[in-house]
Order: C-alpha cells, then structure tokens, then sequence
C-alpha cells in the first residue's frame, strides 16, 4: 500500500491557497488605495452569490471555463504552452455553427455531428502548431498567437452576410442562422426563476473524469507524463517524443472545440458577434491556478466564474464592477510568485528529510558497531 506523503498534499495546497490570499490582499490595498471601502464589494459579491439565477450562472460559466482550462492542462503536461485555445475554441464554435444551422438530423445524431465538427476544427488549428513544432521547430508560443490572430480574421470574414453569414432584419449582429431544436443539448431545470444548468456543463464534468483516468491509468498518459518531464528521456526509453508532442496539440484542440459547446447547444443555438470571447485566456489562469489537476481546474474554474457573475452587480453599489477582473490578474501573479516559492521550499524541505535521515542511518550503524 502506497504511503501517504503528508508533506506533498500540504505543498499542493500551499500554493493556490497562497495565491488566493496574496490576491486578496492586494486587491484591498487597491480599493483603499482608491478611497473605497476594501470590504463592501466581498459581501456584495457574496450576497449577489445567493440568489439561485446567479448560481446557475456561475456553474454554466464554470464548465465552459473548465473545459478551457483542460485543453491547456493538456499541453501544460506535456510541457507545451497552447496560448491558441481562444482561436481554436471560437473557429471551432463558428463552425459548428454553419454545418448544425445548415441541417437537419434526428436529435442525436445532430448534436453529435455539431460536436465532432468542433472537435475536429478545434484540433485542425492547433494541429497546425504542432506540425510547426516536430517538422521545423517553431515555438509553439509564437505559432499557436498567431494562429489566435488567423482565426480571429477568419472568424470575421466567414460571418459577412456575402460569404456565410446573416444579418437578422432590423439588427447589427451577424450570426451563422439558429440550430434547429434537434441540435439543442437539453439542461437541467432550476425553476423558473433560476434558468437551466447547460446538459454540457456535466459533460464538461465528464470529460475531466476521462482527463483524469487517462493521464493516470493508461501508458499514453504516461507516455505523455514522461515526455513533458523529459522529452531526451523519453526518446531513451523508446517514446516517440515528436509524435507525443503532434498527439497532444491534436487533443488540446479538440478539448478547446468543446469549450464553445456549452453555450452553443444550451443558451444561443448559433455564433454571432455577441458569442464570448477570452475564454481560452481564462483557461490559462484556471490550468495554472488547479495546477493541472482536474479537481483543482473545477475548483479554479467556480472562483473564477463566480468572480465573473457575481461582480455583475457591483456598478448598481457604486463599486467598478472591474474589481473583479483586478482580482483575476492578481491572481495570475499570484500563482506565479507562490508556486515558485512552494517549489523552493519543498525542495530545501525533501534536503532536509535525506539529511535527517542519513544522519538518523549514521546513529544506527554507530550504535551496532559500539554494541560489537
């Protein structure tokens, strides 16, 4: 039976819990910095939090930003940085959206052809990125930015009215056309009052479950592990480093084509102008802050939603609604700062340990010698 090292699950909460404070101090020297009261805006918050359309909201924002902040944990483990999730997840999105718009299937069978297409934009955009990288060495940083810039262009060509898109009558917005109803992913009621929980938002659950058991249980996971920790180690050992790395771009794409399907299938049922943006970028915060651990991105991903939702009603108090978005890239710093500092600490902690007990090894092999 496996031992159960009290000093790394203490080190794997220091760091988000360090995060969080240091955060919120921060963002209260900002408000008394600004001449405000540094507590109302946290009860406004928390009292806007109670009410149950709000706490729909937070878990339907929540499982798009999860399934964000999977596709980046996707490449974080691998030691890539896929900065393209906010392109791939919008392209992936638009184009959904014209092949759902443009026809007509039995239930199922429309909503798995809207989901595979995404999965299959999603993963085309950063396989780009990928072929970059293990055919001539293009940092995937640089790549997957400019392929976020691409897609944005394209994004806006493809929705004019002359090329894909339509304008309603009497409306600026451009969309794709409205999904028929047969390509509606079903939610849960919450009454009346309350909305519905997106049906993908536990699909989204789900897919941090398989995240889970294949990183954890399945020699591609490890194969993947291996080559993020060592990619000279993991050629040694027989791992095809290059096809790992092409692979794992593959499925950080398809992971962030899903992102966009929450709202696509259970609020909007078509991609317009309107359709949310910056959900890749969230995604990088909540990988980093969950630490690439499933539960953690979930819990990540419920701070940072319900930052989001709950400060919607700040500006009626006289607060900058903003305050929020400080809160976020506090954060961001943050997590950078303590982990690196959880990381210093852990290793001067397991020197320690090893000198500890070498020395407590030296006793006992001085006491047996003392006692011959």
């Amino acid at each position: 039976m496996k031992k159960f090292d009290k000093d790394r699950l203490i080190l794997g909460f220091a760091g988000p819990v360090l995060a969080l404070v240091v955060a919120l101090a921060l963002t209260t020297v900002v408000l008394l910095a600004s001449g405000q009261n540094p507590f109302e805006p946290y009860r406004i918050m928390f009292e806007s939090a109670s009410y149950a359309d709000v706490q729909v909201l937070i878990i339907n924002q929540a499982g798009t930003y999860y399934l964000a902040a999977l596709a980046v944990a996707v490449g974080f483990r691998m030691n890539l940085f896929n900065i393209g999730v906010d392109g791939q997840y919008r392209l992936a999105a638009m184009m959904a959206a014209l092949v759902g718009a443009s026809v007509d299937l039995p239930g199922p069978l429309h909503i798995a052809l809207i989901v595979i297409v995404a999965m299959l934009v999603g993963a085309f955009w950063s396989g780009i990125a990928g072929f970059l990288k293990t055919t001539r060495g293009v940092s995937e940083v640089v790549s997957t930015i400019m392929l976020n810039s691409i897609a944005t262009a394209l994004v806006a060509w493809m929705i004019l009215p002359k090329n894909f898109g339509e304008q309603p009558p009497g409306s600026n917005n451009l969309t794709t056309g409205e999904i028929p109803e047969s390509g509606w992913f079903p939610g849960l009621p919450m009454g009346d009052m309350a909305g519905e929980i997106y049906g993908f938002t536990f699909v989204a659950a789900g897919c941090g479950v398989v995240y889970w058991f294949v990183l954890n249980r399945t020699r591609f996971g490890f194969d993947l592990r291996a080559t993020g920790a060592s990619e000279t180690a993991a050629q040694a050992s027989g791992v095809d480093a290059k096809k790992m790395i092409l692979t794992s771009m593959l499925i950080s794409g398809a992971v962030a084509g899903l992102a966009g399907m929450p709202t696509l299938l259970g609020d909007t049922h078509t991609y317009s102008l309107d359709f949310p943006t910056g959900i890749g970028f969230t995604g990088i915060t909540i990988a980093l802050l969950g630490r690439n651990n499933p539960l953690g991105i979930a819990l990540s991903a419920l701070l940072i939603a319900f930052l989001d939702k709950s400060s919607a009603s700040l500006d009626q108090y006289g607060y900058e609604k903003e305050i929020a978005t400080i809160m976020q890239g506090l954060i961001v710093i943050s997590v950078v700062v303590s982990y690196e500092l959880v990381r210093r600490y852990g290793i001067r902690r397991q020197q320690q340990k090893v000198g500890e007990e070498l020395a407590a090894g030296h006793a006992l092999t001085t006491e047996k010698e003392a006692a011959l």
